[in-house]
């Protein structure tokens, strides 16, 4: 297997929405989907490092936040990969029931008032369903790494861990002021909503203690280990 390298997709601009492709010179996986409508921003991605949506061979959906997982449903058409995410986010992946949301502090309670995070989006079915306790190897895709189950900002909440010690974590973590990446980058905060601080906290240190140095995120970063620690224990002491 060829070197792995990560790319940002800017979803929206500044850091404030990011997608990732993990690609080498043939082939991609694609952490996350963006908005609804936004597939010209991975299509731009994909040609910078000289592929196309042929070349993504999963999409992996890191939780059912609708600037996560509101283009799933067309990049798949697009590009014909199997998606992955976990049986704990199923019913808001099929529109079953609408998400519910924990603030973090004022700008979440205003970001709910504004009713952008109810956008509704196409319902999809995952092609791959993980359970609590189950990991997938992606090695069949082409690239050294998994994909975990690390509830905590949701409780179907996933991350993809490379064997280069870089870890794509979704919501776990964010950083810069507002949802993003304006100023402040490098420092760690909390996302606008999460479920369980504690566990999140759990899960991020459990990761940092396994070796990953670098994590890439949603909103903002990315950072490194030190400071995504310096978080972590702020979450266990709050």
């Amino acid at each position: 297997m060829t070197d792995i390298q990560i790319k940002r997709v800017s979803i929206l601009p500044l850091g404030l929405v990011n997608a990732h492709l993990i690609h080498d010179s043939n082939n991609a996986i694609l952490v996350d989907a963006g908005l609804p409508g936004t597939e010209r921003h991975v299509a731009k991605a994909l040609s910078d490092i000289g592929l196309n949506y042929n070349d993504i061979k999963l999409i992996v959906i890191t939780h059912a936040h609708v600037d996560h997982a509101g283009n799933a449903a067309t990049l798949k058409t697009l590009s014909g990969a199997p998606i992955i995410a976990h049986a704990d986010d199923l019913p808001y992946y099929r529109r079953d029931k609408p998400m519910t949301f924990c603030a973090t502090g004022w700008f979440g309670k205003l970001f709910i008032k504004t009713g952008l995070m109810f956008e509704p989006y196409t319902p999809f079915e995952p092609d791959i369903l993980l359970t609590h306790g189950e990991t997938l190897d992606l090695s069949s895709y082409g690239f050294n790494g998994s994909v975990v189950h690390t509830p905590g900002h949701t409780q179907g909440s996933l991350s993809v861990l490379l064997n280069n010690k870089s870890a794509l974590v979704g919501d776990l973590i964010a950083s810069g002021i507002l949802l993003g990446g304006i100023m402040f980058t490098g420092r760690a905060k909390q996302p606008p909503f999460e479920d369980d601080p504690q566990a999140v906290g759990n899960a991020l240190l459990k990761l940092a203690d396994s070796g990953h140095t670098t994590f890439y995120m949603g909103h903002g970063g990315p950072l490194p280990a030190k400071e995504v620690c310096r978080h972590a224990h702020h979450l266990k002491n709050s």
